[in-house]
């Protein structure tokens, strides 16, 4: 029997236990439809979800619809559970993805379809509650199009042959298929549903039974049975317990099969990625296959399988067996922390391994012990946890705990690149290490890479180095929050033959992260919402204003009988309890849905971190300074003196070509598309250097690399000229020159060709280096493209990267080596630009230097041919000038 794990999502109310109940009830698994506020849904098992009314932990369901098995994974679809449905992905063949036909696509659809995109998991969508008034599946589909994709096709289209026609578009070989034959194979179709190319649309409402039929056909004919390898494998995705308090491991088989009595280990078939200490083998008890609440003990699963097993003390979310690879971590992780309050007479470290029995089987719930406070906190997603929570810790361990008021969770990230040093050499030990903290993309979270040759650190040894970096999670220096969003390398490291132990690596680690961040410009990160209010149109006003206050932005997306939707961003901080407030204002018609956007920069920093009042210095356990060997003895060096002491040279600064950094001061015209450089410089300073402690001047001061590892030489460093760069930024320049931006009305592809003929007309006159860059960060799967346009650079930026990105990255990886200027008239891209060392040029700027370049070659061309006629004669003597007039006499005649 073919076998399917397919998981259900959707935004919360969109009816997706009701579509649920439908499935199973079609296909004969249940008598009779359970109901969401009847209390009695096959799946909502919990008396938390009967008396909320929504699903909070993931539940499986079998059932089957002919030949096929059908496992069912029921996913929670408030935003406060999200983490709990995201640890469901990585296991699923397909995912049903349910949308409100009444509410279209929602502010938690959107984090659902992103999810199911970086996982990469081929998806049905049905658009349910077709049967309320207002609904029309044309105005639906256009906006599942624009808003999801456009691989979102209706399969309920009884016109085939526009159906065909509108797959083919999805793909060039099928769409040359159809011309030629006139219609296309279901395996094909099959295929471009698994590549996620089409996304299969159906339309009904699960509560009246109508088009749910017709959707599990569908998914029958177009869903593909994966094919699996002979060796054992297993992803672990959920830990849970039972009434008797039994362990249970939810896995998916993966590869071979699994029998009662094997046994299982951690330990990875290449035998590398952890400490032999950290190695389990344990045998497996049971083997349950669960439907709802009741489940069905067999002696073995073959691979495609859902299945708990019991015996298993150490496994968890995310960890791969046997081929399995270790899953990466959520994208949606906590954002609340809140202080557990315990009853009087409870000691809090006899409650914390309890806790933490929660914390295995909901790790979005993060136990933290603060052993300075002797507190315990509990980092969550929402608000709405801390009630399941508080309700589990009276079920399972009869205390009545509450909790406070609760903070935010902010992270730190830095704004340039930095070396940072750590080294630690107290009596008969040894080890040096340094690392490149470098910025990374926002929402890219900690990367690690190394570039270190073994010929000067052993390979054993920067394993470990990397396995340091990864085991802890490193603080700040500004709030002492964690950092995300940056890239650390490993430069360079030294050990010692006979000194240097593991312990060594670990501590020179710690230090040189925290070297690093003292020495670079840091960013204090807050969470922010995207959110979608909906509203009576006549309080629109009274929602931007509120918005505004909010410290977010918002914009009108659309008005529908006299409903009005708003969406927009804000700081988590601020819209915490404004749910309240809609409901007050709009007398309970306004409704508000907030999904997680990802971390920004904290809209009041100087405020929180003053009210946080970190000090790094004084952080004993995360210390910033190294040690060092002198005489026998061990003696404290700190953050800022280490560059003194250290054994290796800098390696930033050998990758310098020059110890003289060149500034360039360019005249700025003021216009309405930009700013001034007094303005640039002025912003720059009151924001990278705000965590200094004191007043900076921007160009007069260095940079911290340069002022910790300047050169010890004296003698004046010889001036080479650096080869120029002018890089353009295509579509500002488009739409900031108007001639371009009328031409674009009529055709793009026009506009884009006559900015590269100027732009190549100016080359030839200047001679300098031109770059056009473009953004193509909307088209799925683009990646970087590069080529010549007579004689300058055109590249179109890969999908998800900006233009203003990869200027950025242009001018950050490459400002040493070349004299580089931008021209561009986005005013926060100036500042950026600005900041990191190179020349601006605006839109404005740019048309009059072309056209100050084109008079010059003229001018010059006019006075070369008025020397020319005026030098001819006097190259020659009169006799041979009278030979030429007699020449010409005899020609004429």
């Amino acid at each position: 029997m073919r076998k399917l794990v397919v998981g259900i999502l959707a935004h919360v109310d969109a009816g997706k236990t009701t579509l649920s109940e439908s499935m199973l009830y079609l296909s004969g698994k249940i008598r009779k439809l359970g109901r969401v506020d009847n209390k009695d849904a096959y799946l909502d098992t919990y008396e938390l979800e009967k008396a909320r009314g929504i699903t909070i932990f993931s539940k499986q369901a079998l059932f089957e619809v002919g030949d096929t098995q059908i496992i069912l994974l029921d996913t929670p679809g408030h935003v406060d559970f999200s983490a709990e449905m995201e640890r469901t992905l990585q296991v699923l063949d397909y995912a049903i993805l349910v949308v409100s036909g009444a509410n279209g696509v929602q502010g938690h659809t959107r984090t659902l379809w992103r999810l199911l995109s970086v996982y990469k998991i081929p998806t049905f969508i049905f658009v349910n509650k077709m049967d309320q008034e207002g609904t029309d599946k044309d105005t639906l589909i256009k906006e599942l199009k624009k808003q999801l994709n456009e691989g979102c096709i209706d399969f309920t289209e009884t016109d085939k042959e526009a159906f065909y026609e509108e797959v083919a578009l999805r793909d060039e070989a099928i769409l040359e298929c159809f011309l030629e034959e006139g219609s296309i194979e279901t395996s094909e179709i099959v295929n471009l549903i698994n590549h996620r190319k089409v996304f299969p649309c159906f339309f009904g409402s699960a509560l009246r039974l109508q088009g749910v039929e017709e959707f599990m056909q569908g998914i029958i004919k177009y869903a593909q049975c994966p094919t699996y390898p002979e060796a054992f494998g297993a992803k672990v995705f959920k830990i849970n317990r039972d009434d008797q308090g039994n362990r249970l491991t939810f896995m998916k088989i993966t590869g071979g099969s699994l029998k009662v009595k094997t046994l299982l280990t951690n330990k990875p078939q290449d035998g590398e990625g952890l400490n032999q200490e950290d190695f389990w083998e344990e045998k497996v008890n049971q083997i349950r296959i669960y439907s709802g609440q009741k489940f069905e003990p067999v002696n073995e699963v073959e691979a495609g399988a859902i299945c708990a097993v019991t015996g298993l003390t150490q496994t968890y979310p995310g960890e791969g067996l046997g081929i399995e690879k270790e899953a990466f971590t959520p994208l949606l992780e906590p954002v609340l922390s809140y202080r557990i309050i315990l009853p009087e007479g409870c000691d809090p470290k006899v409650m914390l391994p309890k806790l933490r029995q929660i914390e295995e089987e909901e790790p979005e719930l993060h136990i933290v012990w603060d052993e300075n406070l002797q507190e315990i906190q509990v980092q969550i997603m929402g608000e709405v946890q801390i009630e399941i929570l508080q309700s589990i810790i009276k079920d399972r361990f009869n205390a009545e705990v509450s909790f406070d008021s609760g903070t935010i969770l902010y992270k730190e990230t830095i704004a340039n690149t930095v070396e940072g040093v750590g080294h630690f050499e107290p009596l008969r030990h040894y080890a040096e290490v340094h690392l490149i903290l470098e910025p990374g993309p926002r929402g890219s979270g900690l990367q690690f890479t190394t570039i270190c040759s073994e010929d000067a650190l052993d390979k054993s040894w920067q394993r470990l180095i990397l396995t340091h970096l990864q085991e802890k999670a490193h603080k700040g220096v500004l709030t002492g929050s964690l950092i995300t969003d940056m890239k650390i390398t490993l430069a360079a490291g030294r050990a010692h033959k006979k000194h240097t132990v593991g312990g060594d690596f670990r501590e020179a680690t710690y230090r040189a992260v925290r070297q690093g961040l003292k020495q670079a410009h840091s960013i204090l990160l807050e969470p922010y919402y995207d959110f979608q209010l909906e509203l009576p149109e006549k309080m629109v006003g009274r929602a931007m204003t509120d918005i505004e206050k909010l410290n977010g932005t918002c914009e009108l997306k659309e008005t529908v009988n006299g409903l009005a939707i708003l969406a927009g961003s804000a700081p988590v901080v601020t819209m915490k309890n404004y749910q309240k407030e809609v409901t007050a204002y709009t007398k309970g018609l306004g409704k508000l849905f907030c999904s997680l956007r990802g971390y920004e920069p904290c809209h009041n920093a100087e405020q929180v971190i003053a009210s946080i009042g970190y000090d790094s210095e004084r952080d004993l356990l995360n210390p910033t300074g190294s040690v060092f060997c002198a005489h026998g003895s061990g003696f404290l060096v700190s953050w800022d003196e280490v560059h003194k002491y250290m054994h290796i040279e800098s390696c930033l600064q050998a990758k310098k070509n020059t110890s003289v950094q060149r500034e360039v001061k360019r005249s700025s015209i003021i216009t309405e598309e930009s700013i001034g450089l007094d303005e640039i410089d002025k912003i720059i300073n009151s924001t990278f250097y705000a965590n200094q402690g004191r007043k900076s001047v921007w160009k007069k001061k260095r940079s911290a690399v340069e002022d910790y590892y300047k050169s010890s030489s004296n003698s004046a460093s010889v001036y080479k000229a650096k080869e120029p760069y002018l890089l353009v930024d295509g579509y500002n320049i488009i739409f900031a020159w108007e001639d371009l931006k009328e031409l674009v009305e009529i055709n793009i592809d026009a506009a884009r060709t006559k900015l590269l003929d100027l732009l190549s007309n100016y080359q030839s006159i200047v001679r300098n280096n031109i770059i056009v860059v473009f953004d193509a960060y909307r088209v799925q799967g683009h990646p970087t493209e590069i080529f010549d346009y007579n004689n300058i650079h055109v590249i179109y930026t890969k999908e998800a990267e900006t233009a203003d990105q990869y200027i950025e990255k242009f001018v950050h990886n490459n400002r040493v080596s070349f004299d580089i200027t931008v021209a561009t008239s986005d005013s926060l891209e100036q500042i950026i630009i600005r900041s990191k060392g190179a020349s601006l040029m605006s839109a404005r700027e740019l048309r009059e230097e072309i056209l100050r370049a084109a008079k010059k070659l003229m001018e010059d061309y006019r006075n070369s041919q008025v020397k020319e006629r005026n030098s001819l004669s006097d190259n020659f003597t009169e006799d041979e000038l009278q030979k030429f007039r007699n020449i010409l006499k005899e020609d004429k005649n």
